[in-house]
């Protein structure tokens, strides 16, 4: 049986986006592998007894021209599309919250997105102004669809390393989040605040004594982020770290959590760097 790209990085990676082959992430890796016909050995964390029995399997669909140059952020939207497939957008604000608008023939979820707003309905996932969503996006919704629950926040926060099968992933939430925004940030507190607000950020530093500054985030109306920030001074660097809801993982899976987390940083860099 052939293996796609998400086979390859559902069934055989790590999934641990290590960067030990040299790619940001293990999907970046599979597509590589797929399409670019990369070695799957590149990845020093397979069982060789299963990276060769896998590398023949690719062998042979390499050499049939089987998903060369697939476009990978295209194969994981279709599977994120298919899993999201059997939700009736009728049950999604009970379960997810926004609210459904349209007509009957034609019904779609308007749904809050960080400080905006998106649309699900049977022709994909948009932007309620019509500007266009990336596919990473697209993949990110369309998993909270399939998985969010009808649990709603506590307001209790959990750190990242406190929630259930985060080891691997630790690492990257510090090199793609944590780092970058301190760095991003550091010495800078009144640019945090602008572009947090920019964003929807409420300020809860009062409720975060411990912290130079907190913000509270609403990338999903049941899936909160609080971000604390440390700011430097002549003995210790700028330090952010992400809090999340105690019931995230009612709503999403721990790769999308992950995916959140970095658009949070694209949209925090983004407005302060305009």
């Amino acid at each position: 049986m052939p293996l796609s790209v998400v086979d390859l990085y559902r069934d055989v990676l790590p999934k641990t986006n290590c960067r030990d082959c040299g790619f940001a992430t293990c999907l970046a890796f599979a597509g590589m592998v797929v399409s670019e016909k990369l070695p799957l050995d590149g990845c020093p964390h397979i069982d060789p007894e299963t990276a060769a029995r896998c590398q023949k399997i690719l062998d042979a669909q390499h050499a049939a021209g089987k998903w060369t140059r697939r476009d990978t952020a295209e194969d994981a939207l279709v599977w994120a599309r298919g899993k999201a497939a059997s939700m009736a957008i009728e049950d999604l604000p009970h379960r997810i919250g926004g609210r459904l608008v349209g007509k009957a023939s034609n019904v779609e979820l308007e749904l809050p997105y960080f400080s905006g707003l998106v649309r699900i309905g049977q022709n994909g996932v948009r932007k309620a102004d019509d500007e266009p969503l990336n596919r990473w996006e697209q993949v990110f919704i369309y998993n909270h669809m399939a998985q969010g629950g009808k649990v709603n926040p506590t307001g209790r926060w959990k750190a990242f390393q406190e929630i259930p099968n985060t080891v691997s992933k630790i690492k990257s939430m510090r090199a793609h989040v944590e780092i970058p925004l301190a760095e991003q940030f550091g010495g800078k507190p009144e640019a945090l605040a602008e572009a947090a607000r920019r964003i929807g950020g409420l300020d809860k530093s009062n409720e975060h004594p411990t912290a130079d500054a907190a913000w509270r985030f609403t990338p999903l109306p049941k899936v909160p982020v609080m971000l604390l920030f440390w700011n430097q001074d002549d003995e210790f660097e700028a330090k952010i770290k992400l809090l999340f809801d105690e019931t995230v993982c009612e709503h999403l899976d721990i790769e999308s959590i992950l995916f959140m987390s970095e658009r949070l940083v694209q949209l925090l860099c983004d407005n302060q760097a305009g």
